[in-house]
């Protein structure tokens, strides 16, 4: 059976035919670095991870690239509200995010492009757009560069949706459009933002809209076309439509298939910062180990919406413990479990139907199952066959124990840390109290008791900042 994947823009499913024989290409929209990621963002990161994994475990030279947004209206207001530098905290949440990844394994993509490094490529593609009519400079003097939604007849296909039933765009000043529906691909610098938030532009000093910055990047490092687009299901109106219509109306045929993850819920509503009810990854890492979650988040389908309770998280890592014990009762009896073995025929078929994780996972815990009764009989050849290809599964979903991304124990590494960050935090609670009494002989003795064990504290407007 041949890889098929949902693609959304045909709304079927459709075989895998890679553009260049035994290579594949995949364009993932990474987040916005403008708060701390919560359960919510990182299922992308986790889904496409295993998207990557099986291709590659399917014998496809593979070639996946992850931007981050690193300038944006909503890091501009988050920075403002802080009273920090909006690089400061673009560069603060980056790293945060990158934590959240590796606590959950998720591989690093072969490179990982910054909107902000990419500016001249940006201005190069609207230059573009501009001279085959597809895009104009308002003409209010504001150096904003809009994209003109009506001179592409094909624009709302990847949404199913047609121009006049659209709303007006909402990522720009509307007075310098000749289409409510046109949307900004280069924002003239406002008065109230910072000089360092624009860059020199044939039409002004400014920045680039969100829209054209993927495309940008995307056809920097994959070409004008390639296999592979995914994001979130939010993404799909009007982030990745209007990247196709500019893309495309620029001569470049973009993706061929599109992909797109759900949502996690709580009560019924999207995991978000606005609603209130996001959950950072530290703290949910508090109650159950970075693998742990890693299963949760892998075993929903990636196209299924996952309503989110620690309740469901704590079956799941009973789940995945019970695997754990599986693993730890082979390798008491026949040594270090090998990590090439073969995946059962019904993982295979699961995972080319879509990615069908639910029912891969659903095959893993049936050989485990084996396993247990081999354990029992005490047929050793065998076992160690079933062993081998249990980590060959889990590897493909980023769930090996023995991967070293793990740390010793598939999260020992990780718990340590969060025990340090607790005593250190705590330290830090009594120097903030001593600071507000003006009891300055205590707080910088705690800050050469931390500096002693080899930790840094610096001071910023959003509170005191620590690392080794």
């Amino acid at each position: 059976m041949a890889l098929r994947l949902y693609d959304s823009a045909t709304r079927e499913a459709r075989d895998f035919t890679p553009l260049q024989p035994g290579k594949a290409s995949l364009y993932v929209c990474g987040l916005t670095v403008q708060s701390e990621p919560h359960v919510g963002h990182v299922r992308s990161g986790v889904n496409f991870d295993v998207l990557q994994r099986w291709l590659r475990a399917s014998g496809y030279e593979t070639t996946f690239i992850r931007n981050v947004t690193d300038i944006d209206d909503k890091i501009l207001a988050k920075s403002g509200e802080q009273h920090r530098p909006w690089y400061n905290l673009a560069y603060d949440m980056h790293r945060e995010l990158d934590a959240a990844y590796a606590s959950l394994n998720v591989a690093r993509p072969t490179y990982e492009p910054l909107a902000t490094g990419h500016i001249p490529e940006i201005i190069a593609l609207i230059e573009e757009l501009i001279a085959k009519g597809h895009a104009y400079a308002a003409e209010d003097g504001s150096a904003d560069v809009y994209f003109d939604v009506r001179s592409w007849p094909a624009y709302g296909e990847l949404s199913g949706q047609k121009v006049d039933d659209m709303e007006a765009a909402a990522d720009a000043d509307p007075r310098g459009k000749r289409d409510s529906r046109d949307f900004a691909l280069w924002k003239g610098r406002k008065v109230s933002e910072p000089e360092t938030a624009s860059w020199p532009s044939p039409w002004g000093p400014g920045r680039p809209g969100w829209h054209i910055e993927c495309s940008a990047m995307a056809g920097k490092y994959l070409g004008p076309a390639f296999d592979f687009h995914g994001g979130g299901l939010d993404l799909r109106f009007p982030h990745h439509e209007n990247e196709q219509a500019q893309s495309r109306a620029a001569g470049r045929p973009f993706a061929s298939y599109w992909l797109h993850n759900a949502w996690i819920t709580t009560s019924g509503e999207k995991m978000s910062k606005s609603l209130g009810n996001s959950l950072v990854i530290p703290e949910v890492l508090k109650k159950v180990r970075g693998i742990e979650l890693r299963y949760y988040l892998v075993a929903a389908h990636y196209r299924s919406h996952v309503e989110f309770s620690f309740e469901a998280l704590d079956d799941a890592a009973q789940a995945f413990q019970r695997i754990e014990n599986f693993l730890d009762r082979a390798a008491e009896t026949i040594g270090e479990i090998p990590s090439d073995g073969v995946a059962c025929a019904e993982f295979v078929e699961a995972m080319d139907d879509d990615l069908g994780t639910p029912a891969a996972v659903g095959a893993l815990h049936d050989v485990v199952r084996e396993g247990n009764k081999l354990l029992a009989g005490g047929d050793t050849p065998a076992l160690r066959g079933v062993a081998a290809s249990v980590r060959s599964m889990l590897d493909v979903l980023g769930l090996d124990p023995a991967d070293p991304a793990w740390g010793p124990a598939g999260g020992d590494d990780e718990k340590l840390t969060l025990a340090i960050d607790v005593l250190v935090r705590g330290l830090l609670e009594e120097r903030t109290e001593a600071r507000a009494t003006k009891d300055w002989a205590r707080a910088d003795a705690l800050r050469d008791r931390l500096k002693d064990a080899g930790i840094e504290i610096e001071d910023t407007p959003a509170g005191p900042k620590w690392s080794i």
